[in-house]
């Protein structure tokens, strides 16, 4: 059912990924072709808000702040296995893999090394400050619109 604690939720966390997916393209390597991805990660961040914190508003100033660390925790998660699964298809056209097994070894292996870009100190204090703060927010609006 669609709240404002949920359209909050989501475009908090839609306005997070965006800004953690700008912080990490200069630290890709120069041939890297973006394409729309900040456009995709701010469409995670929506429905990992939409689904996530949105859904778990409710709870006190503390509950509020472990969904949002959650949420974001879930949003990196979600956001390396579907760029992951993406680069794993763009290998597997070009016959990199023989077989499936190897192909979802290769989601997990590209993800881990796609989360390596995230291990810099301004995006993990990002991270956690902004989630922390659309944990916060969240919780205000699930009060203000109950």
């Amino acid at each position: 059912m669609p709240t404002g604690s949920r359209l909050v939720a989501a475009i908090c966390l839609a306005i997070l990924s965006a800004i953690i997916a700008e912080m990490v393209k200069p630290l890709m390597p120069e041939a890297t072709v973006f394409g729309k991805f900040t456009y995709v990660t701010a469409f995670l961040g929506l429905i990992v808000g939409w689904t996530h914190l949105g859904a778990r508003a409710g709870g006190s100033v503390v509950d509020g702040v472990n969904n949002g660390i959650t949420a974001v925790a879930l949003l990196v998660v979600f956001a390396l296995l579907v760029f992951g699964s993406y680069e794993m298809v763009d290998q597997a056209l070009r016959h990199r893999y023989s077989n499936l097994l190897q192909a979802l070894r290769g989601i997990l292996a590209i993800g881990v090394d796609y989360g390596q870009y995230l291990l810099d100190v301004e995006i993990i204090v990002t991270l956690v400050v902004g989630a922390v703060v659309s944990g916060l927010i969240t919780e205000f609006a699930y009060r203000r619109w109950r």
